[in-house]
This record gives C-alpha cells, sequence and structure tokens, in this order.
C-alpha cells in the first residue's frame, strides 16, 4: 500500500532546487488540469518493469504520481527525440530508450515504465507490442506488470486517470495480458455511473473539482437569499 512519497531521481548538490521545482511543477499540473488519479490492482512494492498502454499525453505523468503515492522510485524510457527537445525530464525520472543499463538497474530498485507500443498511439485498442519491457524484466530479474491505463473524459468537468495494475506475467503473456487489462478497463468505465469512480478503484491523487463539487460562497449567499433548498 502506499508509503511515503519518494522521487529517487538526479539532481543532488547546487541544483537540487531545480529538481524539486520540476517535480512540483509536474504534480501541479496532473492535479490542476485532470479530475484525479484513479488506481485498482496489486501495486507493485518493490523494483518492476510497468507496461503500459500509451494513448494520451499523460500517461508519463499520471504514473509517476501513481509512483510517489505507492513511495516508489520512478523511471520512464523516453524515445530520444523527445527527451534531446526536454532534456531537464531526466530530473524526474526520464532516461532515454536506448538506455538499457539504466533501465536495468532502475527497475531493481523502483518502478521502470516501458511503453510496449512505443511512441504514443490513437485511443482504442492495443497495437503490437514491443520486446524491450520484457528483455528489461528478464535482466533486471524483477516483475513485468501489464498496466492498462486510460485518461477519459466522464461526468466531471475535467478528465480522470484510471490506472488498473494486473498480476505480473510471463514475458510471452505480456501482449495478451495488458489486452485483458485494457478491456476490462474499458468495460469499467462504460458500466460506471460517469459522476462516480468504478468500483474497487481507489483515488490515489487529487485534482481539480468541478464547479458541480465546489459550494462556493455566491452559491450559499444565493441559496439564501432565495429561499431555495432544492
Amino acid at each position: 500500500m502506499p508509503g511515503k512519497p519518494r522521487s529517487g531521481q538526479p539532481g543532488g548538490g547546487r541544483h537540487a532546487w531545480t529538481t524539486w521545482l520540476l517535480s512540483r511543477s509536474v504534480s501541479r499540473s496532473v492535479r490542476g488540469a485532470l479530475g484525479g488519479v484513479w488506481v485498482r490492482g496489486p501495486v507493485p512494492a518493490g523494483g518492476a518493469v510497468l507496461a503500459p498502454n500509451h494513448h494520451s499525453w499523460w500517461d508519463g505523468y499520471v504514473l509517476r504520481e501513481a509512483a510517489l503515492w505507492a513511495g516508489s522510485e520512478f523511471t520512464v524510457l523516453m524515445g530520444a527525440r523527445q527527451l534531446s527537445r526536454f532534456p531537464f525530464l531526466r530530473r524526474v525520472g526520464a532516461v532515454r530508450a536506448d538506455e538499457v543499463r539504466v533501465g536495468v538497474r532502475r527497475a531493481r530498485v523502483g518502478w521502470l515504465v516501458v511503453f510496449p507500443e512505443g511512441a504514443v498511439q490513437p485511443a482504442g485498442p492495443l497495437r503490437a507490442a514491443q520486446p524491450g519491457a520484457v528483455w528489461i524484466a528478464g535482466a533486471a530479474d524483477v516483475p513485468l506488470v501489464p498496466v492498462a491505463l486510460r485518461v477519459v473524459m466522464r461526468g466531471a468537468q475535467a478528465p480522470e486517470a484510471f490506472v488498473r495494475f494486473g498480476w505480473p506475467v510471463a514475458g510471452a503473456a505480456l501482449e495478451d495480458a495488458l489486452q485483458r487489462e485494457l478491456a476490462a478497463l474499458d468495460a469499467e468505465l462504460l458500466d460506471s455511473d460517469p459522476e462516480s469512480p468504478p468500483a474497487g478503484y481507489l483515488r490515489a491523487v487529487p485534482g481539480r473539482a468541478s464547479r458541480s463539487e465546489r459550494v462556493d460562497l455566491p452559491s450559499r449567499l444565493l441559496t439564501w437569499i432565495t429561499g431555495d433548498r432544492g
């Protein structure tokens, strides 16, 4: 279960404050733009390779916030072109996709996120899985965890993120397991009240409240003046 948040990322010495500032900026962007991050399933407690679908710009940020909630170190493999554009993201856990030795070391001490689809794909079914996640999990001798992830608009004013952790699998079973987790998550979202989380999900990270959830002073004052009580 969740423990004390740790960043575990480079940034010591005289530049530690920049790492802290960037970390705070990432957290604030998630909490300010999304309606929350909801989690279900066996959350990894130690080193693991997480293999999620990649259908949203928010995916890496969402999983980083989930890692902090769970008290885990966080690393994500990122394409060389993207990381060259945003090199400062190394300070919050990004490493280049071809830095496999670094990935193996990080996977032994915390969550290493490897997107089997590679780049962001259109929302929908899973695309063909690449072998990187399987290889690193084997080299690091850590669990390989399929993770279904959706960032969706439902009944709130802001989109919400839902993360469904599956049980660890053997490498050959990863693609089928991830397909099943994603189908299960989609079914849970489809069958649930859009103004409530699906059954079994915990709110790991609070987010932006919708106007309908906020009872502010003008609203209460107007209720008092008109005498309307619903």
